[in-house]
């Protein structure tokens, strides 16, 4: 890993030289043990629809009546505050939040 001497900055291998990434400084490269790692963008898998997993509790919904919904916990504001309790209804998937 090299290091700007201008501003001190990273310096990335392009070619056969080193470029800064903030001055846009050149240098030769010293010696061959520069090497690059590149990131390939990683695929993420979503669950869709897959809520059954999660724990219920007998609260009522405020849209369809029924008495039975999900729920997680969110930190939702500063950690000194605490957390906001999220409820999904079982029967139609209507989200509201508990602060």
């Amino acid at each position: 890993m090299e290091f700007c001497p201008k501003c001190k900055s990273l310096m990335l291998p392009r070619g056969d030289i080193l470029v800064c990434n903030g001055c846009g400084a050149e240098q030769k490269k010293r010696g061959s043990s520069v090497i690059v790692e590149k990131q390939k963008q990683k695929e993420r898998v979503v669950l869709e629809k897959k809520i059954d997993i999660l724990p219920k509790t007998r609260t009522e919904c405020p849209k369809c009546g029924n008495n039975e919904a999900f729920w997680i916990l969110r930190q939702t504001r500063a950690s000194d505050e605490p957390e906001t309790r999220i409820f999904t209804c079982t029967k139609c998937e209507h989200r509201w939040r508990q602060y």
